[in-house]
């Protein structure tokens, strides 16, 4: 008889445990149960944003380039195999005149003709789009391929730079303020209007 008592004490204690177990989950569940005493957790995110300055944009983009290039970056070793890196690279170069250097002195007008003096035009922007860049591939790079690859990428922003300006951006920038500018101002003052540029523009390409 005794093993008989002993198995209903058995069975009590697993419906008990069952018993305990569920209540445990339905109150995990109830919106009103602490999250302290075993609910979910949650991210929290606390942020801490300064505006630091207020920049004016005075600078006229007008026209851009998209560049696509592979870019083959090499550590060239004594002993052992060359360090390669392979990557498929994507860029732009913005050709653009910064009107905030215009001044008074530099607009004279008369009866018929509104004459504006240019500043300029320039490589506002050149840089390449590491979202749509990538690395093709790499061989022996192990250690180093974070150096290969952030070499590569200077690399190509440099030739992005370069090749903007052998192709003519700047003269590009000119002609397309001249296009863009002229029929603004000449619709606005009611008079022909001339944009000079400086003769002497000064582009420094890379070598």
């Amino acid at each position: 008889m005794r093993w008989i008592s002993w198995l209903v004490r058995l069975l009590v204690l697993i419906l008990l445990l069952s018993g305990i177990q569920s209540l445990w989950g339905n109150l995990r569940s109830d919106t009103w149960f602490p999250e302290w005493l075993g609910g979910k957790d949650k991210t929290e995110t606390v942020h801490a944003l300064v505006l630091e300055e207020i920049t004016a944009m005075g600078k006229l983009e007008l026209v851009k380039y998209n560049f696509k290039d592979v870019v083959e970056q090499e550590i060239v070793k004594v002993w052992l195999p060359n360090a390669k890196a392979i990557l498929i690279v994507q860029g732009e170069a913005i050709g653009c005149v910064d009107l905030t250097q215009i001044e008074i002195a530099d607009i004279t007008s008369d009866d018929e003709t509104l004459v504006v003096n240019m500043p300029e035009p320039e490589l506002c922007v050149f840089k390449v789009d590491h979202s749509k860049s990538k690395v093709y591939n790499t061989e022996y790079a192990f250690a180093e391929e974070g150096k290969l690859v952030q070499e590569a990428y200077k690399q190509a922003e440099k030739q992005i730079q370069k090749s903007a300006l052998d192709m003519g951006i700047l003269d590009q920038t000119q002609e397309n303020a001249s296009k863009i500018l002229t029929p603004l101002l000449e619709k606005a003052s009611g008079k022909k209007v001339l944009l000079k540029f400086p003769m002497n523009v000064k582009i420094d390409k890379l070598r």
